[in-house]
């Protein structure tokens, strides 16, 4: 490549000289050229103002000798195509709103990143490292997820001023996991109730029944401030001693039978039975899913216009930013192994509705297989959700969700996995 000084220095001798051998449109090629290999943005007046004095020395007579030889094409490689008319060289246009756009998405992603812990920071006070034995009127200690287990399955309920719909629930599954014990009686189980901070009964219902069939099969871990949906059920999966590890909502919306297709769903994947194959099943990383998808066309005719676009929205966002392939990420009936349980859940970050993204989120990230699997969903009257704002603070969540994970001020820990 031609040094630009070089360049520079043949554009001044190219003006001293009466040059009529060069054209007035070589010598815009010239300047031109010269002028962009320097960094310079060309100036149409400062090309008229040369024009003119080659012009007038044109009319002098002929030349008394030849200027240097000029640069040639092939020295400085490809040239921009300039006017013979018009100097001009376009350069990309931004308009103020543009920048200021740019400038703010910039700052508030740096912001983020430097505002954020990389993996999560969960405080769990120790008045909520115990459970309550109605029987002894003590306090013993839960188990940790890092422990093997020690039942076959772990179903986590969590809980907030549920007082009145969480005993149809509990009603449902424990009938259904004492047929199972009757039919196999090496099977075993518990049910851990997370009451997240209620202020009603809940915690006096749940303890009703761990005082009825006992603490081996019904614990509640009474969190002592509200952490949200998400919160509840990690410190719930926690504390559990399951090989397969199932949350539950406490509205009983989901029928609990279903289990059995989750179940089945899951063995489908791992090869080994979750209810006679524990010690295999809680190695092997996977995760079974209720779906209501096929029930949409039914709720769709009962829902309003304006919850249907919110409910579509919804979707969009977590088609867009998160998690891909799954129709319905917030059924609260989702049956994970042990394993599954222990890595997802260690990185999760949001306490809130949105948690059940961020979980999917993470086990395709690290390639965790998952089935999705129709169940049966009833309406239940009650719901915590209200119909606006929770939309609006799960939609700022995925935001949130997409955000943090691309620009790494969220990382996901695959250590646990082989």
């Amino acid at each position: 490549m031609v040094n630009s000084c070089l360049l520079f220095k043949r554009v001044t001798e190219l003006k001293n000289y009466p040059i009529q051998s060069l054209s007035s449109a070589d010598f815009r090629l010239e300047v031109g050229v010269t002028r962009c290999k320097m960094g310079i943005k060309p100036n149409v007046s400062t090309w008229r103002s040369l024009e003119n004095e080659i012009q007038a020395k044109k009319l002098k007579g002929p030349a008394q000798h030849m200027p240097p030889k000029a640069v040639r094409q092939d020295q400085i490689g490809h040239w921009p195509q300039w006017s013979d008319k018009k100097i001009r060289c376009k350069f990309p246009k931004c308009d103020g709103f543009t920048h200021n756009l740019l400038f703010l998405l910039i700052s508030f992603s740096i912001f983020v990143y430097l505002t954020t812990n990389t993996y999560p920071i969960v405080t769990r006070f120790k008045e909520e490292e115990t459970f309550f034995d109605p029987k002894t009127k003590s306090r013993l200690n839960f188990p940790s997820l890092n422990e093997p287990y020690s039942v076959n399955l772990s179903v986590v309920v969590p809980a907030y001023n549920e007082e009145e719909r969480l005993p149809p629930m509990l009603d449902e599954a424990l009938d259904f996991l004492e047929k199972r014990i009757k039919e196999q009686p090496t099977y075993k189980y518990e049910v851990i109730v997370v009451s997240d901070g209620s202020r009603d009964n809940t915690v006096k219902v749940a303890e009703a029944y761990a005082e009825k069939y006992g603490i081996d099969k019904l614990r509640c871990l009474e969190l002592i401030e509200n952490r949200g949906k998400g919160g509840a059920v990690r410190l719930g999966v926690q504390s559990s001693r399951g090989a397969t590890i199932l949350f539950a909502d406490a509205d009983g919306a989901s029928k609990f039978e279903d289990l059995v297709k989750l179940e089945a769903a899951l063995k489908d994947i791992v090869k080994c039975d979750p209810v006679t194959e524990p010690g295999l099943i809680s190695k092997k990383v996977a995760l079974s899913i209720g779906s209501r998808a096929h029930l949409e066309k039914e709720s769709l005719a009962k829902r309003s216009l304006f919850r249907n676009i919110l409910m579509y929205g919804f979707h969009f966002l977590v088609w867009l930013f998160t998690v891909k392939g799954i129709k319905d990420t917030q059924c609260g009936f989702k049956l994970f192994t042990r394993k599954a349980a222990d890595v997802c859940f260690q990185n999760l970050h949001v306490n809130r509705w949105a948690f059940d993204v961020e979980l999917l989120y993470i086990a395709q990230k690290l390639n965790i297989p998952i089935a999705e699997v129709p169940v049966r969903w009833t309406e239940i009257e009650g719901s915590k959700v209200t119909p606006v704002l929770s939309w609006i603070q799960m939609g700022c969540d995925l935001g949130l969700i997409w955000l943090k994970y691309s620009i790494g001020a969220w990382k996901i820990k695959n250590d646990k996995i082989d």
